[in-house]
């Protein structure tokens, strides 16, 4: 999937550019859509399918499009050869999602991006613009 002689960046447009549906974004139903110089996008659509017991969309799903912004923010300063891993993940749901909230969209963003440390930010908002979740963000850069 990734090409080591391409630059982090190179990588995410390629991705993009093909649809922009990871493995993981395919089952999940989110897909990047913009990247940038330190700033990632994705937009997915929570359905039933992705309902916890409770009747609304699990934290894993609000988790893992957020945790995807935040990780592809980080990767697009990346040169090539350069990898990342997520160390620390801290997510804060601040509206329950159902498949009536129609579609998401994440934005992450980088904070600081050291030889070895990375952190990041980002926000899902609905399609009005109302925060949903927000979380941060740290990666060691491998």
């Amino acid at each position: 999937m990734l090409d080591p002689k391409l630059t982090g960046m190179q990588n995410l447009e390629r991705l993009r550019d093909a649809g922009g549906r990871a493995p993981l974004g395919s089952l999940m139903d989110f897909r990047l859509v913009d990247v940038g110089d330190g700033f990632a996008v994705f937009e997915g659509n929570p359905g039933a399918k992705h309902y916890n017991p409770a009747g609304t969309v699990h934290g894993g799903w609000i988790s893992s499009i957020l945790d995807s912004a935040l990780g592809c923010a980080i990767h697009s300063r990346l040169e090539a050869g350069q990898g990342y891993t997520t160390v620390e993940l801290k997510i804060n749901m601040v509206r329950a999602l159902t498949d009536q909230t129609g579609p998401v969209s994440a934005r992450g963003a980088v904070i600081h991006l050291g030889r070895r440390v990375a952190t990041s930010d980002a926000r899902l908002e609905d399609a009005n613009g109302r925060l949903l979740a927000h979380g941060s963000c740290t990666c060691m850069i491998l």
